[in-house]
C-alpha cells in the first residue's frame, strides 16, 4: 500500500509568464468541481485549487482516516457537506493545524489503500487539481501502512515556529524586493534553449510565495513578466517601495572553467577577483541592449552623503550575504568554491538598502542546470533563503542601535 506522497511546488510544464498572473499568497479550494465520491469499488477525491502547493497524503488507524496536509490553503467558502458525496466517507474536516499549514481529515468507514495521489497543473498554469484514489483493503495491511510518514525534508518549507516568534517587532512588515535577472530582449545565459531570464522569474515567484507565507513579510518583484527592466529602474523600484532588502537572482554561464554551485555577491568598488569583475561587466552590459549605457555614470559615489549612507548599509548587506551563504550550506546545497565575492554591480548600488546578488548556480554546469530546473531543488533553495532572511532580520534588529550610532 502506498503510505504517502509529496510533490514539489510547481511543475515545469507551464511557462513562467503564465504562472505570474492571478498569483496570491494562499491557495484556495475551489468549490466548483471539487468532490469526494464513490468509485466502482472505492473512493475518489477531486480537489480543485487556485494554485499548486506542496502536499502529502497518508492514512491513520483507529479510527481509519485519510489525512492530506497542504502548504496553507484558504478554506473560505468551502463546505464539507457539499464536498462529501460518498456513502463510504463518515465525515470531512478541514482547517489550519499549524502555522503555514492546512489539513484535511477524511473519516473512512473501513480500511482503504491509497492507490494514487496526483497534483496536475491546469494548461494555463493558473490552477491545479489534486486527485486521490482509494480502494478497499484488509485491516492488517491498512494498519501496517498507516501512520505519519518518515519523510526527510517535508518541513523544509516550514520556518522554525519558535525561532520565527523571537523576531523582534519592527514598524510594519519587512519589505523584500526580489529582482529576477534579465528579461525581455535580454535573455541572460542561454544553454541549450534554457534561458536564465525564464528560470529566474519562475524561482522569484516561488520564493515570493514562500516568503509571504512565512509571516510578516511583504514581497514585490522588479518584473512579473518577461519584460526588460533597466538596471537603473530596478534600483529605483527598490526606493519607491521603501524596500528593506534587495535580492537580485541570477544563474550565469561560463565559457571556460567548471564552476558550479551558488555564489553570493556584494558591492565593492573593485572586484574580489577577475571572474567577478567579468561577471559584473556582463550583467551591466545588458542595459546596452535597450539603448541604455550606464558605464560612464556612477552618481552613487559622486555625493559624500551617499558614501556616508553606505557606511551603515554595506555592513548590513555583508551580513545578509553571509546569512544566505549559511542558509544554503545548512540545507546541504552546493556552494561554489569561493561562495562569497564582490564586484561593482550597478544593480547593487542603492546606498541605503542592503543589496545582494545571488547566483543560484551556473547554467553552463549540467548539474546546476538540472538542479535549477528541478522544482524540489528550487523549493529547498527557496527555504534556505527564507531562513537566511529571517535570521538576518533578527540580527539586524538586535544590532540596529549599535550600527546606526
Amino acid at each position: 500500500m502506498m503510505a504517502a506522497c509529496v510533490l514539489g511546488l510547481w511543475g515545469l510544464a507551464a511557462p513562467a509568464t503564465a504562472q505570474t498572473e492571478g498569483f496570491s499568497g494562499l491557495a484556495r479550494l475551489e468549490a466548483e468541481g471539487s468532490v469526494i465520491e464513490d468509485s466502482w469499488r472505492g473512493v475518489t477525491m477531486t480537489l480543485n485549487l487556485s494554485q499548486g502547493v506542496p502536499y502529502r497524503v497518508f492514512t491513520l488507524d483507529a479510527p481509519a482516516r485519510l489525512v492530506i496536509d497542504f502548504r496553507e490553503v484558504d478554506w473560505t467558502g468551502a463546505s464539507a457537506e457539499a464536498l462529501d458525496q460518498s456513502d463510504r466517507i463518515l465525515a470531512v474536516r478541514m482547517g489550519r493545524f499549524r502555522p503555514g499549514w492546512s489539513r484535511m481529515v477524511v473519516d473512512l468507514d473501513g480500511p482503504y489503500a491509497l492507490d494514487r495521489a496526483d497534483l496536475a497543473l491546469s494548461d494555463a498554469g493558473e490552477g491545479a487539481t489534486l486527485t486521490v484514489a482509494l480502494s478497499p483493503s484488509d485491516p492488517e495491511s491498512f494498519t501496517a501502512g498507516a501512520g505519519v510518514p518518515e519523510m526527510p525534508g517535508w518541513d523544509l518549507l516550514t520556518p522554525d515556529v519558535e525561532t520565527a516568534a523571537q523576531t523582534p517587532a519592527k514598524d510594519g512588515p519587512l519589505k523584500v524586493l526580489l529582482d529576477p535577472g534579465h528579461g525581455g530582449i535580454d535573455p541572460g545565459a542561454d544553454q541549450g534553449g534554457v534561458l536564465e531570464k525564464d528560470l529566474m522569474l519562475l524561482f522569484a515567484i516561488e520564493l515570493k510565495d514562500l516568503l509571504v507565507r512565512s509571516g510578516d513579510i511583504e514581497v514585490e518583484l522588479t518584473r512579473n513578466t518577461d519584460t526588460f527592466v533597466s538596471l537603473e529602474r530596478r534600483v529605483a523600484i527598490a526606493h519607491q517601495l521603501g524596500a528593506d532588502i534587495f535580492l537580485s537572482l541570477h544563474a550565469d554561464a561560463l565559457s571556460e572553467g567548471r564552476a558550479h554551485g551558488a555564489t553570493v555577491y556584494t558591492l565593492s568598488a573593485s572586484a574580489s577577483d577577475a571572474a567577478s569583475a567579468a561577471l559584473a561587466e556582463r550583467h551591466d552590459r545588458a542595459d546596452i541592449l535597450a539603448g541604455i549605457d550606464l558605464s560612464r555614470q556612477d552618481d552613487v559615489v559622486a555625493d559624500i552623503l551617499i558614501d556616508l549612507a553606505r557606511q551603515e548599509t554595506q555592513p548590513r548587506a555583508d551580513r545578509l550575504a553571509e546569512a544566505i551563504r549559511l542558509g544554503i550550506k545548512q540545507r546541504g546545497l552546493k556552494l561554489a568554491g569561493r561562495p562569497m565575492r564582490s564586484a561593482g554591480f550597478s544593480v547593487l548600488k542603492s546606498p541605503d538598502i542592503p543589496s545582494v546578488l545571488l547566483e543560484l548556480g551556473f547554467l553552463s554546469s549540467e548539474k546546476d542546470r538540472a538542479n535549477i530546473r528541478n522544482p524540489e531543488w528550487r523549493a529547498v533553495m527557496a527555504a534556505s533563503i527564507r531562513d537566511a532572511i529571517l535570521a538576518w532580520q533578527r540580527a539586524d534588529e538586535a544590532t540596529a542601535d549599535l550600527v546606526r550610532q
